[in-house]
């Protein structure tokens, strides 16, 4: 294995160690969650993955989150820092959860990883 892909493999389990067990007042925020175009995974543990498609590119986002605020969360690594604007936090609606993150409404799925992008 060369020295970058050694060091590279490090440097990702290192970041991921970075991440704190989400407080059990936000559990609700933990799962996929899916949007037209838009992919925002929340683990237990605290890591984010988000993927948002638009006509100018793509926008991926892999971290830990930093913080909540409010219902707001930031995610990122030191100062490069990304914050999830939640105007309305995880609820069931009509045995659908949702949540509306960035001003889009997202419905939490279990099982599928597709997304319309």
């Amino acid at each position: 294995m060369g020295i970058r892909r050694l060091a590279a493999l490090a440097l990702l389990a290192l970041l991921v160690a970075c991440a704190e067990p989400l407080p059990p007042a936000r559990t609700a925020y933990a799962g996929q969650w899916f949007a037209d175009k838009m992919r925002l995974e929340i683990t237990t543990d605290g890591y984010v993955s988000y993927e948002r498609r638009s006509e100018h590119g793509k926008t991926t986002i892999n971290a830990p989150i930093q913080e909540f605020v409010g219902d707001d969360f930031t995610v990122g690594f030191g100062p490069f820092r990304t914050r999830f604007v939640v105007s309305k936090p995880p609820r069931l609606d009509g045995g659908v959860w949702k949540m509306t993150v960035d001003g889009v409404e997202m419905v939490r799925r279990s099982g599928s990883s597709e997304y319309n992008a």
